[in-house]
């Protein structure tokens, strides 16, 4: 296969901070020999574990950015024993224009792997995130939110996985993350996402959906820092000295939670008015009446109802207030475990 069209403007092999670029040449009507500067920051010292941190892999999902962008203008060589790559707006061009997927090519990044260096421009970035990233990766934390359509109860997750051994690593990053939910997660479709690529690379892999409607919060980005800090303290990548807040609430706890099959999906058959009727984290029994759909073109028509395939809680809706067939109306998880200790982050600066 040919050499990737990417190049890095820093040295993935050099101690000490650097903040550069991952540049993808881009021949377009605004600029004959342009390029998409996708921001990279590396900070090393010495050679333990390697963590690589993304945001931005859909473009309207802001925790993610904001605290690898924290991260990234805060945290020093000296506060690390091996590597942090930070990647915070993984796919830059929709991360720009503010949508789900690239304006440029309208494509979706984590259903594009193992992409194509020949490929269009979101196929050559998942290309280098492949063939080039992932190798010097350990651990990997790909940070999501719902973006503009969906919302979510703020959780790390992992997915059930072939490989028993693989799976109790990734679950115990996922509770170092230490959001207050930890959710196993079953995926409707997992072909071309960067955490299948992980997975399948034999990778520790850790994603969040920790909040939505296209924006962030003061809770949801303090829980992506907090999130970030722990993975780096559980894969011993944070140093004892580093100059970071210390969490000491010793009473800091996560809800388990599992998604086993497809009836914790409700799914809109119709286009109409939306009103949800059970709140984020509520409990919900199987046949609850979670949603009503009203038609928009007339008055007098009685809503449609749909109810809980199964009970669980409530972990995701639909964010706008109209919604159209084949979309997500709720999600509803079981939930396994109440109260799992989360570790503290303890660091010497505490």
């Amino acid at each position: 296969m040919r050499a990737s069209p990417i190049t890095p403007t820093v040295d993935f092999d050099v101690d000490g901070e650097q903040h550069g670029f991952l540049k993808l040449p881009h021949s377009h009507d605004g600029s004959a020999w342009g390029a998409v500067m996708i921001p990279v920051t590396v900070i090393r010292r010495g050679d333990g574990p390697t963590v690589l941190l993304t945001g931005g892999n859909h473009g309207d999902e802001y925790e993610g950015p904001i605290a690898l962008s924290k991260l990234a203008a805060t945290l020093r060589a000296s506060d690390v024993n091996g590597r942090v790559i930070a990647v915070p707006f993984m796919n830059y061009p929709a991360f720009r224009a503010g949508s789900r997927t690239s304006p440029i090519d309208s494509g979706n990044l984590n259903r594009s792997f193992p992409g194509r260096p020949d490929g269009t421009v979101t196929d050559r970035i998942a290309d280098y995130f492949q063939r080039y990233l992932l190798p010097l990766a350990d651990y990997v934390l790909d940070l999501h939110a719902g973006g503009r359509t969906l919302d979510f109860v703020p959780f790390a997750a992992i997915h059930v996985l072939p490989d028993a051994a693989q799976q109790a690593r990734c679950e115990a990053a996922m509770r170092a993350f230490g959001a207050p939910y930890s959710m196993r997660m079953l995926e409707l479709d997992s072909v071309g996402l960067f955490d299948t690529a992980v997975e399948e690379a034999g990778k520790v892999f850790v994603s969040t959906e920790l909040g939505g409607g296209g924006t962030a919060t003061v809770a949801s980005v303090a829980i992506a820092l907090r999130g970030v800090y722990g993975v780096l303290a559980h894969a011993g990548v944070l140093a004892a000295n580093a100059n970071v807040v210390a969490d000491t609430d010793a009473s800091r706890t996560t809800t388990l939670l599992d998604m086993p099959d497809g009836t914790c999906y409700t799914t809109s058959e119709h286009d109409g008015l939306l009103e949800l009727c059970k709140d984020l984290g509520d409990i919900v029994e199987q046949g609850d009446v979670i949603a009503r759909v009203y038609d928009m073109t007339r008055t007098g028509a009685p809503p449609v109802q749909y109810r809980a395939r199964r009970g669980g809680l409530l972990a995701a809706r639909h964010f706008p207030g109209l919604v159209k067939i084949g979309d997500t109306v709720a999600v509803v998880a079981d939930v396994v475990e109440h109260g799992i200790p989360v570790p503290i982050l303890q660091t010497a600066a505490g």
